[in-house]
């Protein structure tokens, strides 16, 4: 069984070996009650379609560098997830990323000289394999069965929300309204010491005012004005996730001293 082309692998991905009735003909898929790999990761990439949906659990930032991208942060410092305890369990009813539901599976390119995508899998994660429970990936014809079906269709569905994500994102590019973030979190037990946090981006609320009245028609009815203000309003869960580390003994040591938020 090869393994699928990958210069470099996204995120949480170990491997990635194509989905075929050849090989995995007897295999199945089965759900899982931990997420180990998810418990260091304190950034998740996040599609537009999912904003107003996250910003009630999670502040939405942008990466920095040439090619931003929207990541819901389950915590401020690198390692540090504040809803997955140790042990990989979600400790709090919160929305989950697509991104996070996604995995095992994905669609990838199996030639890179070609645009089209095929369903892998990450072959060292306990979810996908040859046991007898769970839902059959291929029928007795050797057909894709209603599980693999499914996770196809929502492999598709998030490749299409990738695509929105990246038209919303030349739009904020187009437009100069993305600016450098900072956030400064001040304790009860050393008010005058803040912790400062950088290394993020977010929207220039100034350069938004100054924004065209038609652009700003365009983008209400095109529903983008509603993702900026979604990801604006959820700026203010940064001290909301401060706390939960400070709660949660994972919080920054002291003395405080500016430090990014690693989500490049």
């Amino acid at each position: 069984m090869a393994s699928a082309p990958q210069p470099s692998l996204p995120l949480f991905y170990n491997d990635l070996m194509p989905l075929n009735s050849r090989d995995h003909a007897k295999w199945h898929s089965k759900s899982v009650d931990s997420a180990k790999w998810l418990s260091g990761q304190h950034a998740i990439p996040l599609t537009v379609d999912e904003f107003v949906q996250a910003q009630r659990d999670y502040p939405i930032v942008f990466s920095s560098g040439e090619n931003p991208l929207p990541l819901a942060l389950m915590g401020l410092n690198e390692g540090v997830n504040t809803f997955v305890d140790e042990n990989g369990k979600v400790t709090d009813p919160v929305y989950l990323p697509a991104y996070v539901r996604r995995y095992p599976f994905m669609l990838a390119k199996l030639q890179q000289d070609s645009d089209e995508l095929s369903l892998c899998f990450d072959p060292t994660t306990d979810a996908v394999g040859e046991f007898s429970e769970g839902e059959a990936l291929f029928d007795d014809e050797g057909k894709p069965a209603a599980a693999t079906q499914r996770v196809l269709e929502f492999c598709q569905h998030f490749e299409e929300a990738g695509q929105r994500t990246k038209n919303f994102i030349d739009e904020l590019k187009k437009h100069d309204l993305l600016m450098d973030g900072e956030i400064a979190i001040t304790t009860n037990d050393n008010p005058d010491n803040p912790y400062i946090y950088r290394g993020f981006r977010m929207v220039n609320q100034e350069k938004l005012r100054e924004v065209r009245g038609d652009v700003l028609r365009t983008w209400n009815q095109n529903g983008l004005i509603a993702m900026i203000y979604s990801h604006l309003f959820s700026l203010e869960l940064m001290r909301s996730i401060f706390a939960r580390q400070q709660q949660q003994g994972k919080g920054p040591t002291l003395p405080p001293a500016p430090a990014e938020v690693p989500v490049n």
